[in-house]
């Protein structure tokens, strides 16, 4: 049987769940005087998983704007293999008989910015972003 006492302690109550038996110790002790957050487990694990999240995610976002600044180089083997040049005025149209003069990277369906940016983000080239006026070989007209 458990029998609930009600002591004082120097800064506040304190509740002591106690056994039938004499001598053992209480199972249950929780001061009072401790701030909520600090007794109880699950919101001190839930407070701590979103600090987490929080510093995981600020530090991927600033580790993805220093990545974002890295431009296509046109002799990378990923640009080399789709044609990409940077301005689309240097096109050999020879080699790439598809290109049209107007066809940019601004205006492709895969350019992840405005069409006023220098530059954005193409998922063909990764983390790395091209440059608007550029052009490739897998240019599509946006809708």
């Amino acid at each position: 049987m458990i029998r609930l006492t009600q002591k004082m302690s120097a800064c506040g109550r304190r509740f002591t769940a106690k056994s039938g038996a004499k001598g053992r110790r209480p199972d249950r002790t929780r001061l009072l005087c401790f701030p909520h957050w600090l007794t109880n487990r699950k919101q001190m694990t839930m407070k701590r998983r979103v600090l987490l999240m929080t510093l995981v995610s600020a530090g991927a976002g600033i580790g993805t704007s220093a990545r974002a600044q890295a431009l296509v180089d046109e002799k990378d083997p990923q640009a080399a293999a789709l044609g990409y040049v940077a301005d689309a005025k240097k096109v050999d149209v020879k080699k790439y008989p598809k290109y049209a003069a107007g066809q940019l990277c601004s205006n492709c369906a895969l350019y992840q910015g405005k069409a006023t940016d220098k530059q954005a983000g193409c998922p063909l080239f990764g983390a790395k972003q091209v440059a608007g006026p550029g052009w490739c070989s897998a240019w599509a007209k946006k809708a």
